[in-house]
């Protein structure tokens, strides 16, 4: 069973959309698929035509109220089942703050339930808080739907930070499978450079002990179909509303990529190669970041990055910084920069000129026979005419 979470903590990215068609298009190959909707705005809900109410069992009577994942399945079409979600779980991180181990109670409900599913999709919040992290605590894939914005990079780098320390503290199979471009128009110049910045990042970190050291830039990008925006009207997916349009395509496309993956997929709490490789207690540094120390045990000293802003991860809490991508971003280095030129010397004043001092004819003579002076020409006395 493959346990796939689809998340950005930027919204408007399409990840329920994503959730929803993958899903729909796994199905359609032939694959059992549960979905399970972690936004309390309960959007694959509602694109499922399930009503979010009080009266049916929701991810958050499972959460809080320690029911079975069970009770909650509905099934909404063939080969596809549904965890709804409902308002109320926006209050659940509220509720389970006082409680133990509260982002691993996901995982503890599937454990105990008997999952029959190839694959189990979760839908995200946009957010990196408990709802999130309870579904990294049981994926053992990352999928990241994003947008091919500038704005959009920043937050992967956020959003793999996030992946890195789950891995290394609740769960070591966690690993990020790739990226898919959503919203794609190749005719942009714009998306034609972050794809190639996104390509750069992951060429940056294969062969090194990381979660998204084999990951991919999916070839399947969904590019803009309005028959994507219309589908949740009708409480349908794009494969039963417009089978033929561009957004069926491209999801078909996508699951047959995530089909040929399964011969990769790594069971929830298994270590990586990478990570048993890596030495107990080393610091494990990511593309981008130069030396930054992810070991929670060293000393937080921050690092100057390879782009020259000064980055620390030794902090455990959501606002450590987030491992930068190589963006086309003109920020010099410390060693590009020049050395501060010497001051130039400032010109001497001059002396002010000394006051004239009166003195008397006989002292006058005095200085001028004790300087050795020539005497001076007596000036003629006037005559009488």
């Amino acid at each position: 069973m493959r346990v796939i979470a689809l998340m950005n903590q930027k919204g408007g990215v399409g990840k329920t959309t994503t959730t929803v068609n993958l899903g729909a298009a796994l199905a359609e190959a032939g694959k059992r698929v549960c979905l399970i909707d972690l936004d309390p705005q309960a959007h694959l809900t509602i694109n499922y035509g399930i009503e979010p109410s009080p009266d049916i069992v929701s991810l958050y009577n499972v959460l809080v109220e320690d029911r079975p994942i069970t009770e909650a399945l509905h099934q909404v079409d063939t080969n596809v089942w549904i965890v709804p979600s409902s308002i109320d779980l926006a209050a659940a991180e509220i509720e389970l703050v006082s409680v133990m181990g509260r982002e691993q109670i996901l995982k503890k409900r599937l454990e105990a339930a008997d999952f029959d599913y190839d694959y189990v999709l979760l839908d995200c919040p946009p957010s990196l808080g408990l709802l999130t992290l309870n579904a990294l605590s049981v994926a053992n894939e990352v999928v990241v739907p994003m947008l091919p914005h500038f704005l959009a990079l920043q937050g992967v780098g956020k959003l793999l930070e996030t992946v890195l320390l789950v891995s290394r503290r609740m769960n070591p199979g966690l690993k990020v499978s790739g990226i898919v471009l959503t919203m794609y128009d190749s005719q942009t110049k714009l998306s034609g450079e972050v794809l190639s910045d996104l390509n750069s990042f992951i060429d940056n970190a294969k062969g090194k002990a990381l979660p998204w050291a084999n990951a991919r830039i999916f070839k399947s990008k969904i590019r803009r179909n309005i028959k994507l925006a219309e589908s949740p009207s009708f409480g349908k997916t794009i494969i039963k509303y417009d089978p033929t349009s561009n957004g069926a395509f491209d999801y078909r496309a996508l699951a047959k990529e995530i089909l040929a993956m399964e011969g990769h997929a790594v069971a929830p709490g298994s270590i990586t190669a990478e990570m048993r490789a890596a030495p107990s207690g080393q610091a494990i540094a990511a593309p981008g970041m130069g030396d930054a120390n992810l070991n929670p045990s060293a000393s937080a000293k921050p690092q100057a990055s390879e782009s020259g802003v000064t980055a620390n991860l030794n902090d455990p809490s959501p606002r450590a910084a987030a491992p930068a991508l190589p963006l086309q971003l003109s920020i010099p280095s410390p060693e590009a920069e020049q050395a501060p030129k010497a001051p130039a010397p400032r010109a001497k004043k001059p002396p002010k000129p000394k006051a004239a001092m009166l003195v008397s004819p006989a002292e006058a003579a005095k200085l001028k026979a004790a300087n050795a002076l020539p005497p001076s020409t007596p000036e003629p006395t006037p005559t009488e005419s």
